[in-house]
């Protein structure tokens, strides 16, 4: 089963696997890690499930969808390497995709 790397807020490592298909936030939540808020369970509606991307596969998970933008504009932790990790469908080429839970906006 292929596994991505997640770098949680406090700078600890793990690495989940995932199954094809499947979102970034539910591989995320599925792997034991409950820093997500994920408050519209999905549905690009929140902000709450914001990571950065590991520059070297920024290409591969691709860029922002325009309501995706709309809503990262919102956060103060926003980067180059912002996405909503509920609309990153993880691909068999994703193995090894490294991505680091943003900070919390308050």
């Amino acid at each position: 089963m292929p596994e991505i790397t997640v770098v949680t807020r406090s700078g600890e490592q793990k690495s989940i696997p995932f199954t094809p298909g499947m979102s970034l936030m539910q591989a995320i939540t599925e792997g034991g890690i409950y820093e997500l808020q994920a408050l519209c369970g999905g549905v690009c509606s929140c902000a709450t499930c914001h990571v950065h991307i590991d520059a070297d596969f920024k290409e591969r998970v691709g860029d922002a969808s325009e309501d995706e933008d709309g809503l990262l504009s919102g956060s103060e932790h926003r980067c180059q390497a912002s996405r909503l990790s509920c609309q990153i469908s993880l691909t068999g080429d994703m193995e090894g995709l490294r991505i680091t839970i943003a900070p919390e906006d308050e």
